[in-house]
């Protein structure tokens, strides 16, 4: 019979939401224990989209001001009908956007977040991380869980928390549900910023919609790489064809984008082919609690990609469960239960409803409908560039008492001090 490892805490799943986790309750004074499968840690895909809640919760793990020298502040996001051409709104994310919310919109490479979150990880004292872990089974008493390796490892903790992803194992002793695919897949790639072609300015975001497709681009990496998702609805999946490698394939993201504009004829045929992404979200849980086990980011909440909000929530579920195990600690122990209990109450209503939000602003630029296209268009094209309200339930502070006080800084505390010059592809900190 294999040993026990006793630890503090555990975070099982080594991407950006686990990571982040166990630096969020390592800052709080709590010992913490990752465990990742993988040989290495690593992210799949390449862009990553930070508005300013994102980068609020970044600040608040300290790894905002290593962050921003690698990352890009846009300028703009533009979105364009994909069909025709013409340009739908512009977002101002200038200094008008950030004096609102504090904090800057970014862009940037889901492996840089990642290796810093690593290198934050690896120079604090109170976490572990290993690699080759391979959870194959977990037992939850009242007090405590036992989490089994493939390898026979078997570590025992009073705080376990599952960060394991879309397809998360843990994620089955809270909730029985199933994934939901949505028909959409998914190509993306990066290509030289001067290979790009660039048909709006090269530090925008731009994002085309048009009838069962859209192409999002926009800069990374300081701005030498261009980043691109083509993203469109399968008819072959429509059809019944639902079986992993029977729809989504090359021959159906040509199609869907042959009646494009030529700009987004020419970004997609830049696209790789050799890998697809089929898009999955989950219904809402009503909880994400099962004794000492509790779940965050897309194990908890996995949520279709329209809001750009998947990192986000996992990085706001990060600052706000550290936060709870630090004000809920005393003489050396956490009170676990009501940590769990109050980091639930803050963060499952907030990631409801960007799970249930992206959903139809999914709906809402893939519509092939002529009446929706029309109100649609009609009400994009008579906004405003600085009308932020739409968003203001998103990227602004948490109300004061409501979640972890980091996340509830408001413009006038912000450290962020005035934007860039327009153009400038990096935020300086003072």
């Amino acid at each position: 019979m294999n040993e026990h490892v006793h630890v503090p805490a555990l975070v099982v799943g080594g991407g950006i939401g686990g990571l982040a986790t166990a630096l969020s309750l390592a800052r709080a004074g709590q010992p913490v224990h990752l465990v990742e499968r993988a040989a290495e840690f690593a992210e799949i895909g390449a862009g990553l989209q930070f508005g300013p809640n994102a980068s609020r919760a970044l600040d608040a793990l300290g790894v905002l001001d290593d962050i921003l020298p690698l990352a890009v502040r846009p300028p703009r996001a533009v979105m364009m009908d994909a069909l025709t051409g013409e340009p739908l709104t512009t977002l101002d994310l200038g200094s008008s956007f950030t004096d609102r919310y504090g904090y800057p919109y970014l862009v940037l490479h889901r492996h840089d977040l990642l290796d810093m979150l690593v290198e934050h990880c690896r120079r604090h004292p109170l976490i572990t991380l290993e690699n080759r872990r391979d959870v194959t089974d977990v037992e939850l008493h009242s007090d405590v869980a036992l989490v089994r390796c493939a390898d026979g490892t078997v570590y025992r903790t009073p705080a376990l928390v599952g960060a394991d992803g879309l397809n998360s194992t843990l994620r089955r002793k809270v909730v029985d549900d199933e994934l939901v695919c949505s028909g959409y897949a998914a190509y993306r790639g990066t290509v030289p910023s001067h290979q790009a072609g660039h048909a709006i300015a090269p530090n925008d975001v731009v994002l085309w919609i048009g009838p069962g497709m859209h192409l999002m681009q926009y800069p990374v990496r300081r701005g030498e790489l261009y980043n691109q998702v083509a993203v469109f609805r399968s008819p072959r999946f429509a059809a019944g064809h639902t079986a992993p490698g029977d729809w989504g394939g090359p021959e159906e993201l040509d199609a869907a984008f042959a009646a494009g504009a030529r700009p987004v004829r020419d970004a997609v045929a830049k696209i790789g082919r050799t890998r697809r992404w089929s898009m999955f979200d989950r219904a809402p849980a009503r909880t994400w609690i099962n004794g000492p086990l509790v779940l965050t980011g897309d194990a908890a909440h996995p949520m279709l990609q329209y809001l750009g909000q998947g990192a986000c929530q996992a990085l706001e579920d990060a600052v706000e469960l550290g936060h709870r195990f630090q004000q809920h600690t005393a003489g050396g122990a956490v009170d676990v239960a009501r940590a769990y209990r109050e980091f639930e109450q803050a963060r499952l209503p907030r990631a409801t409803r960007c799970q249930t939000s992206a959903r139809p602003w999914g709906e809402l630029w893939h519509t092939d409908s002529p009446l929706l296209l029309a109100l649609r268009d009609r009400v994009l094209t008579q906004r405003a560039a600085d009308d932020y309200r739409e968003l203001d339930w998103l990227y602004s502070p948490a109300p004061s008492g409501t979640a972890a006080p980091a996340l509830s800084i408001q413009p006038s505390q912000s450290p962020m001090r005035a934007p860039a010059p327009a153009g400038a592809s990096t935020l300086p900190r003072p």
